[in-house]
């Protein structure tokens, strides 16, 4: 509740009240009426008046996310030495007046982009790095004000910090870092770097003029329009390098596909081979087993046996005059 406010509302009413029995007074002197009481009540409403219109002139309510500076006559350098933390607090009404600073995070930002900056149509940072090229570096501060030091900032900026000290600053840093690097090192291996030394150097400065670095954001990065292009072009480059390496290396897989499907059939081929061999082989032996076999169980009788019954197929029996040889010849079984 800001009491202030309201002490001074009634006082208000208070003054109201008191020019209202004045004006009274006249009318009923004016008359040549009595006025008796009416004094009364006017000395009552204007000591009324007065104290709470000094009370409402000394009284300050300071919020949560404030500090209050005390700008004062009754000091020698015009300020207190301690700021006003949030709460109800007590100045000299008329000899002091409460310069009032949010202690809350807050952001400037330079940016190209409309409206997203602190600046409208954009203030990007231009930057020419140590190759000679140009870019342009969008970024955010993030800071606040420093509780302990704020006598000292409005001692030394007043209100004008923003302007003077953090975007000053800033942009100041971020040429200056930039500038030690190349263009490819900025916008790809040494970007964290880069950053890290800006938001290094900003604290430092920061610190030395009572305020505190929250953050620092380095948004976005962008190039001419003619390096752009350039870069564009060498991206196809490589892309088409690439695609060209990726066909080589699917036609090399290819090539040894087909090698190894080959070398698959001629290895088939062999074992298809070698096996027939092998099987040509063992039904060799068996036909020479079989053979040694047979060999073994013909014996003359028997090649005399089956002679004869080759004569005729009508033929069962054949008398021979006793010591007589056959009517034909018998083959000879001697081998001679």
């Amino acid at each position: 509740m800001n009491f202030s406010a309201l002490l001074q509302g009634i006082a208000s009413f208070a003054w109201v009240g008191l020019i209202g029995v004045v004006v009274t007074m006249f009318i009923r002197t004016s008359r040549n009426q009595s006025t008796k009481g009416l004094s009364t009540t006017a000395a009552i409403l204007l000591a009324v008046a007065i104290v709470l219109t000094s009370m409402g002139a000394g009284l300050v309510f300071v919020e949560p996310d404030e500090l209050g500076v005390v700008v004062t006559v009754l000091n020698g350098d015009g300020i207190r030495p301690e700021p006003l933390t949030a709460g109800l607090h007590w100045i000299v009404p008329f000899a002091e007046r409460v310069e009032r600073f949010s202690i809350l995070n807050q952001t400037y930002t330079m940016s190209s982009v409309e409206d997203d900056g602190e600046i409208a149509g954009g203030e990007s940072i231009q930057v020419r790095t140590k190759d000679g090229q140009q870019v342009y570096i969008d970024a955010s501060v993030i800071y606040a004000i420093d509780p302990l030091k704020a006598v000292d900032l409005y001692r030394t900026w007043r209100f004008t910090y923003e302007e003077r000290l953090v975007r000053q600053q800033a942009r100041g840093v971020i040429r200056d870092v930039a500038s030690q690097y190349g263009v490819e090192e900025i916008v790809s291996t040494k970007r964290a770097e880069l950053q890290l030394l800006i938001t290094d150097e900003l604290q430092r400065i920061f610190a030395e003029n009572n305020l505190v670095l929250r953050d620092f954001v380095l948004r976005n990065i962008r190039f001419s329009d003619e390096y752009a292009a350039a870069v564009e072009q060498k991206q196809i480059a490589e892309q088409q390098a690439q695609q060209a390496a990726f066909v080589v290396q699917q036609k090399k897989q290819e090539a040894e596909q087909a090698r190894q499907v080959a070398q698959g059939q001629a290895d088939a081929a062999v074992i298809a081979a070698q096996g027939a061999a092998d099987a040509r082989l063992i039904e060799a032996q068996a036909e020479a087993e079989a053979n040694r076999l047979i060999a073994q169980s013909i014996t003359p009788t028997l090649i005399q046996y089956q002679y004869v019954l080759k004569l005729s197929e009508g033929v069962n029996t054949i008398f021979i005059p006793s010591g007589n040889q056959f009517i034909l010849p018998l083959p000879d079984t001697t081998g001679q």
